[in-house]
Formats: C-alpha cells, structure tokens, sequence
C-alpha cells in the first residue's frame, strides 16, 4: 500500500490543474509545468484537491511517485525550488557572464563556461564562491546542481571543489611516511 500516493495534494489559491491524457498541467503565478504521469495512473480534482488514483495494484510501484511528480509542479508554481552550491579552494571562483553564462575557475588551465538553460536564475554572491539556483521545475534545478557540481566533485582529501550547501564529506587520511 502506497501511503504517498494516496495523500491528496492541497490545490492553493491562483493555481489551475488541467488533465490532459497521460500529463498533467500546472499553472500559477510562477509560471506552469507540465508533468507526465505512469501509465496506469489517473488524476482527478475534488473539492481543491488533487488525487492519484491507480487502475491495479500492478501500479502500485509508481502510485508515489506520480503523486509527488505533481506535488514538486504545484509546489513549483507556488514557492519555486531552490538548490545552493558552494566553492572550496583557494582561486575558486564563479561569476555570471550575462544573465544566462556563469564562467567557472576550479583551478583548471581554462576557465570553464556554463550556459544556463531556460527556466533555472541564477544568482552568485559577492564572494564568488556560493551560487543560488533558481527555477519551478525540481527536476531541472537538481539536474543543472548536479551537473554544475561535477565541474570539480569535492576532493575527499582536501574537500576542494564544487559542493552544496550543507553536504557532509568524509575527508581521507592522507599516505603516511615509511617506517
């Protein structure tokens, strides 16, 4: 029995909900998302509410995650979804280029330039060495983290690098001397 999949989703003031076949389109003031659904899922609005329905139980693998793909576009809409990076190191650095570039310096040869893909602001500190990314779908704002931390993954023996805010690293001991 999926627990998730049987909460209903609370539908907030200015937000619109349409079905259409196998997606489902959220819109409000942020902006929309379209999210597709599982085969085999259906979602009905009662009452303010939204409800993932499924046909069998051969669904039921897929019940909580397709309720919870249209809560992250509800909650999307409303709040947006926020992830932060932070940059370790000594000459570690980013700065925007425009409002669609962020230019990185991890201590490479080269700079490296990352193009901001529609639908994800983001805002980099007076430091340069802490980004915010900004947007409404949860799925690109993690994919643009993820893909902007792998620039420079942390180091586990000096913890230099490309990490979010918050992450927890196991540093390693370094090699010893002969004995």
């Amino acid at each position: 029995m999926s627990r998730i999949g049987k909460k209903p989703i609370a539908i907030p003031k200015g937000v619109t909900v349409k079905v259409e076949g196998n997606t489902v389109l959220v819109q409000g003031p942020k902006g929309k998302v379209d999210t597709p659904l599982p085969a085999g899922i259906k979602v009905e609005q009662k009452d303010g509410h939204i409800l993932a329905i499924r046909e069998n139980d051969s669904q039921s693998a897929v019940h909580g995650l397709a309720r919870a793909l249209v809560n992250n576009a509800v909650e999307g809409v409303t709040k947006g979804w926020t992830r932060e990076l932070e940059i370790v190191g000594i000459g570690y650095r980013a700065e925007m280029k425009g409002k669609a570039m962020i230019v990185f310096n991890l201590g490479y040869s080269h700079p490296i330039e990352y193009p901001l893909p529609t639908g994800v602001d983001a805002a980099v500190d007076p430091k340069q060495t802490r980004i915010t990314l900004n947007g409404i779908d949860r799925q690109k704002v993690g994919q643009v983290a993820a893909e902007m931390r792998s620039l420079r993954p942390p180091d586990p023996y000096k913890n230099k690098g490309v990490r979010y805010v918050g992450e927890r690293l196991k540093k390693k001991v370094g090699k010893t001397g002969a004995k």
